[in-house]
């Protein structure tokens, strides 16, 4: 049976599929594979099998590379031996090293960046550094450092707000450890409209997780609220009620009930009525 395999590199960080080629893999099985940043050492979470491999390729956006052909998902290099998960753990150990003298070439040459982590691919043959600056850093100096001290290949990736606070962690205003750090393997689209539409205060401190930007987690609710405003009334409609005609002129989503304002009664206050209740008559 045709198998596709999830990999995970590093915690909390994007799945990348696999073939297994010859190897039995299973769920929770070390592999050791090729990917855009070298080799490197990875867990199976996920495995994907024929029987459903053909809905995931129509429904689901997390599979849009097994859309066109499975031919085009590399295999991995292999099973990892016990000596490979030694190697792994040396690595972790090494990586741990190169940032505390990466920490000290920063001092040395000035430089206005704050490292955030470093990595190490399992052949060892690129140290990859992630930093976060305010604006553009020349670090050239720093990488003829690290390199002669290292004796591999140096790169610097500068991360935004967000790529931070995911790496280190924390607690948000819920309370709750981040999702971008526990659960979340890739930063949603969040935009002010999802605000709106959930009728959350657009004060911007309230909206906003620590790392600045927009919370995560407006987006979780967000196609529920889409499918709600779509079969409500709009407000300021023109609508017929059980007591005359008047104008919505609020409307809650979530429990279906809208304020309407009767016409030649613009001294009271508005009616309440379900939505089921009233019948539109044009909209505005």
């Amino acid at each position: 049976m045709a198998k596709i395999l999830g990999v995970r590199f590093r915690p909390n960080t994007k799945i990348r599929y696999f073939l297994p080629g010859s190897f039995n893999c299973e769920l929770g099985d070390f592999v050791i594979a090729n990917t855009p940043k070298g080799v490197c050492f990875g867990e199976v979470i996920k495995i994907i099998d024929e029987e459903i491999l053909d809905y995931f390729k129509k429904n689901t956006k997390d599979f849009k590379k097994l859309r066109d052909s499975e031919n085009e998902i590399e295999p991995i290099i292999r099973l990892a031996t016990k000596n490979d998960i030694e190697q792994h753990k040396i690595n972790q150990q090494k990586a741990e090293l190169a940032k505390k003298i990466c920490l000290e070439k920063i001092k040395k040459n000035y430089l206005k960046m704050r490292l955030i982590d470093v990595e190490c691919t399992f052949d060892r043959k690129k140290y990859l550094f992630y930093f976060s600056a305010d604006g553009k850093i020349d670090f050239r100096a720093l990488v003829r450092d690290l390199a002669s001290v290292l004796k591999t290949r140096i790169e610097l990736r500068q991360i935004g707000v967000r790529d931070q606070s995911k790496i280190l962690g924390g607690l948000g205003s819920c309370g709750r450890p981040f999702c971008c750090s526990t659960f979340l393997p890739d930063f949603g689209n969040v935009s002010i409209k999802m605000a709106k539409d959930q009728a959350l205060s657009l004060n911007p401190v309230k909206l906003s997780g620590t790392c600045g930007r927009l919370m995560c987690c407006l987006q979780y609710e967000q196609e529920a609220y889409e499918d709600l405003i779509k079969n409500s009334p709009k407000v300021w409609s023109k609508v017929k009620t059980s007591d005359g005609e008047g104008k919505i002129v609020d409307v809650n989503v979530l429990t279906g009930f809208v304020k309407v304002l009767l016409d030649n009664r613009e001294n009271e206050f508005p009616k309440v009525y379900h939505k089921d209740e009233i019948k539109i008559i044009s909209e505005e």
